[in-house]
C-alpha cells in the first residue's frame, strides 16, 4: 500500500505542478483553457486519492497528529508531496 501512495503522491504532485506553471499561464496568457480542462479532472481525481490513501496509511504506517497534519497539507502546496515522498515514504 505504500508503494502504490507513493506512485499516486508523485503524480497528483506533478499534475499539480503541470496545472499550476503550464496550463494555468496558458489559459490566462492565450486564453485556451484545453490545459486546463485537460489536466483539471485527472489532478482532481489523483488529489481524493492521495487524500483518501493518507487516511488509510495514518494507522498502517503509525502517523502521529503533526506527521499526518503535515500529509494532508502537502498536497495543496507545489512540490509538497515530493517532500512528503523524501521525509515520511522514502524509509
Amino acid at each position: 500500500m505504500k508503494n502504490t501512495f507513493r506512485v499516486i503522491s508523485f503524480l497528483e504532485g506533478l499534475s499539480f505542478i503541470l496545472l499550476l506553471f503550464i496550463a494555468t499561464p496558458i489559459k490566462y496568457y492565450t486564453g485556451n483553457d484545453i490545459f486546463v480542462k485537460t489536466l483539471g479532472m485527472p489532478h482532481g481525481i489523483l488529489f481524493l486519492i492521495y487524500i483518501v490513501m493518507a487516511f488509510i496509511l495514518k494507522s498502517e504506517l503509525k502517523w502521529n497528529a503533526k506527521t499526518f497534519g503535515a500529509v494532508l497539507i502537502a498536497s495543496i502546496i507545489p512540490f509538497g508531496t515530493f517532500y512528503v515522498d523524501r521525509k515520511y515514504l522514502n524509509n
